[in-house]
């Protein structure tokens, strides 16, 4: 077994044990290789930024928190290549870029040759030229976080002419459009769906009030993006 497949491996062995830890011992025993193998193994499950710790002591070893991963998902070459890619080229000023970020990292760390080549090859021959400033970063995680928690969120925003005004928000979701990205959201203040445009968000501040389900299409309806329809990548194989 190669390194890539025993690293999978290994996580699984974890998951499948979880929450009872697993000892150095009886991981090198299963792939019948050395304790400090293993122990090169896991640590660079730690530093690839998956959840996997050591208890010391009577009854210590190793272990997963299964809730924060995910199972394997078998990728072709291709496939994997395109991926690490595609995550590698998201822009600075992308909802989610960050976490893009680091899943292509974590994707290129473990994918064997050639599709590694293959995905370096790649990503040194997709260029892009500076786009419009990006959002304020905290700003930017804020949105994101309220998107994902489903929570008011409370803006400060500057509009074409540089207006600055507060709202508060019910996040529905995200539109990009001409280069830019807007959150579609609820205003509270004006009582109507608004769109804000994320590099003109000057501070966002989140909160822990649930925020009401607002049908995006809804809120869109009788704007200029009114036929903004979503990627079609995850319907059902």
């Amino acid at each position: 077994m190669n390194r890539t497949a025993r690293l999978y491996a290994l996580v699984e062995e974890l998951r499948a044990a979880a929450p009872r830890p697993l000892t150095v011992a009886r991981l090198a025993a299963r792939f019948e290789v050395a304790t400090r193998t293993v122990q090169r193994d896991l640590q660079a499950l730690t530093a690839a930024g998956l959840p996997v710790r050591a208890t010391t002591g009577r009854g210590g070893g190793w272990s997963i928190d299964p809730r924060t991963t995910l199972p394997p998902v078998r990728f072709t070459e291709q496939e994997a290549a395109a991926l690490t890619v595609a995550l590698a080229a998201t822009g600075h000023g992308t909802p989610y870029a960050a976490a893009a970020r680091t899943a292509a990292q974590k994707l290129a760390a473990v994918l064997p040759e050639p599709a590694a080549a293959t995905a370096r090859d790649l990503a040194r021959r997709i260029v892009a030229l500076p786009a419009a400033p990006e959002p304020v970063a905290t700003a930017r995680a804020a949105v994101e976080h309220a998107l994902a928690a489903g929570t008011v969120l409370r803006l400060r925003y500057a509009d074409a002419a540089g207006r600055e005004s507060e709202r508060l928000v019910e996040p529905a979701g995200l539109l990009t459009a001409g280069g830019h990205w807007y959150l579609i959201a609820w205003c509270r203040t004006r009582r109507a769906g608004r769109g804000f445009r994320l590099d003109r968000i000057t501070a966002a501040d989140p909160t822990a009030e649930p925020a009401g389900r607002h049908d995006l299409a809804a809120l869109l309806r009788g704007s200029a993006a009114a036929d903004a329809r979503p990627a079609a990548a995850l319907d059902a194989l």
